[in-house]
């Protein structure tokens, strides 16, 4: 049988060990943390008013500009893309290349929606254009520039048909597509 002294030892240590695995313990104070550095000072009211309001109006003169280009034909916005041609014919490499030099890409349609707003570029130049489609290496499949597979596609009738190696795709002024020579002189479009 456990003497007096020892079933309180015991008792508090039930109480005790549980209490101090939760960090719990009502009555016992931990040690103090060690402070935090001081953050960053926010700016004022005024300043931050004045980024606000500089930064909504940057944001209308860029919605102006857009339609301004929409409304001059030289630009085309999509969903979130917007599509744009200098109305000028480049090799494939080079089209890409103009296109990423302003950062995008060639365009590449994701829908008939997306088909549609090159088409309409398509027919104002009345040249056929480049895609940013290339056929795989490996699998011979036609993909997006950037290797993903084709989740849309408006081929012309009996395309593609790979005659000469063709390996890169090109829009008719109709809006269906035609695999071709990557060395042929098309309009070039971009998607930004």
């Amino acid at each position: 049988m456990l003497s007096y002294s020892s079933s309180i030892l015991i008792a508090l240590a039930a109480v005790l060990v549980p209490c101090h695995a939760l960090s719990k313990c009502p009555g016992i104070s931990g040690l103090p943390g060690i402070p935090g550095r001081d953050g960053l000072k926010g700016l004022s009211d005024s300043l931050a008013a004045k980024r606000h309001n500089a930064l909504a109006n940057l944001k209308h003169r860029l919605f102006q500009l857009e339609a301004v280009l929409a409304l001059n034909g030289e630009i085309r916005k999509v969903g979130e893309k917007i599509l744009a041609s200098n109305g000028k014919k480049a090799d494939f490499a080079s089209a890409l290349q103009s296109c990423e030099e302003v950062g995008g890409t060639l365009a590449a349609p994701r829908n008939e929606e997306e088909n549609k707003a090159i088409m309409d570029i398509v027919k104002q130049h009345n040249q056929y254009a480049y895609l940013g489609i290339r056929k795989g290496e490996t699998s011979g499949q036609f993909k997006y520039i950037n290797g993903m597979p084709l989740n849309y596609s408006n081929w012309h009738q009996h395309e593609p048909n790979s005659k000469g190696r063709e390996k890169c795709v090109e829009m008719y002024t109709d809006g269906t597509w035609n695999d071709k020579k990557c060395n042929m002189y098309r309009l070039t479009i971009c998607q930004l």
